[in-house]
């Protein structure tokens, strides 16, 4: 496979397919990947090529889930555990936040812990509770942890193979609502920096920063602002640990404004330290606030509120009225 338009749900399973012919050390392992393929088909496929050993059902014990996977590291291996749902991973957080996160600086070094962890998220697909969640930030506190998320095709195949290859833990992040989507994959590219944001759409007047199943909205936004004469710039940031904080501050410089936008809460969410961290770096480049698009500090609501619960074109396009007023 070279150049092709597939959909994120294809780009991960090719992903996992290439990872597990080029190294016999990495395993897939979480409820219902093997005979079923996922709840969402991510892994269709794949224990029927690779066996039961290499692609392994589990009990339903998120908290054993990643601390077998902990294990099989120590011992060589480079496990990819799958999280069914967000809202699951909770179980489990002890584990990642505990020893995943903290072996490495534990022992001083010495032991590496290359584990990666893949956690459907977000919401706007009608679940029930637990299902919706976009718990990012939880894990972008944690030190130790690099936390990122696609938002294509291309981003989804190479971003997942980076992060089995890392030595270091990773939450990898799918956007759910986005899996369906098309997009070009070329697997014999040379892929961006793991970590490294991206300009999605060049623009002038004001850069909008997203990820994940965001940025497809700032690019419905600013494709929309366009009809006005607006020219909005859209940035992929695809990495909440670390984040790209040069790539921000050269567009801010550029557009002089920033709304960043993400479907986690805005309180104490990823925009918050970006819009603290560029008011400090940009001060005498900006010429409005940075100001933050997201989700609101409740609950996630039933499936049939969750369209007002969700950052869509309308916020976005509000937040941009704002900032281009000052």
């Amino acid at each position: 496979m070279t150049a092709q338009k597939l959909s994120i749900v294809k780009a991960i399973n090719a992903s996992l397919r290439t990872a597990l012919e080029n190294d016999p050390k990495v395993l897939v392992m979480g409820e219902d990947v093997g005979k079923l393929g996922g709840v969402f088909r991510v892994t269709d496929g794949l224990q029927k090529d690779f066996g039961e050993d290499r692609v392994i059902d589990t009990p339903l014990a998120e908290s054993g889930i990643v601390g077998t996977a902990i294990g099989l590291a120590l011992r060589g291996y480079r496990p990819v555990v799958e999280i069914q749902f967000d809202g699951f991973v909770f179980p489990a957080y002890d584990q990642i936040v505990t020893q995943l996160a903290k072996m490495h600086a534990r022992a001083l070094g010495k032991i590496k812990l290359p584990v990666v962890i893949r956690i459907p998220y977000g919401g706007a697909i009608g679940a029930v509770e637990h299902h919706s969640e976009s718990p990012e930030t939880l894990f972008a506190h944690v030190a130790g942890l690099k936390v990122v998320s696609p938002s294509n095709a291309s981003d989804a195949y190479w971003m997942l193979q980076q992060a089995i290859q890392s030595d270091d833990p990773v939450i990898y992040f799918e956007p759910k609502r986005r899996y369906h989507d098309k997009s070009e994959l070329d697997t014999e590219a040379i892929p961006a920096p793991l970590h490294a944001a991206r300009v999605a759409r060049p623009g002038t007047d004001l850069t909008l920063a997203a990820y994940g199943p965001m940025v497809k909205t700032c690019l419905e936004a600013a494709a929309a602002a366009e009809e006005e004469g607006k020219s909005l710039e859209v940035l992929d940031l695809r990495s909440m640990s670390p984040v790209d904080f040069d790539a921000i501050q050269a567009s801010v410089e550029r557009t002089r404004r920033l709304v960043v936008v993400h479907e986690a809460p805005v309180f104490l969410g990823t925009g918050a330290e970006i819009a603290a961290r560029i008011t400090e770096r940009c001060f005498y480049h900006l010429e409005a606030p940075v100001l933050r698009v997201g989700g609101y500090h409740a609950p996630y609501p039933p499936s049939r509120l969750e369209d007002e619960y969700l950052p869509g074109l309308d916020r976005v396009l509000d937040a941009v009225d704002r900032a281009l007023a000052y």
